[in-house]
């Protein structure tokens, strides 16, 4: 897993895999998951992170961000 956050956006993005997702669904308001034809999630993006988590915390994980 990788995580990205866009400062600008207040967007993070969870890619769980590395296939390329056939379509995004939004599973609750601003939340959205990427899935594959087959029904493999390979991502998930959260809108207005920093309000929904503590961003800085979950960064804190991930070197890659």
């Amino acid at each position: 897993m990788k995580v990205f956050y866009d400062n600008e956006a207040d967007a993070l993005y969870l890619k769980l895999g590395d296939e390329n997702p056939e379509w995004v669904t939004e599973i609750s308001e601003g939340i959205l998951m990427c899935v594959t034809h087959d029904g493999k999630i390979v991502g998930i993006e959260i809108a207005d992170a920093s309000e929904r988590l503590d961003i800085k915390t979950i960064l804190s994980y991930y070197n890659d961000s």
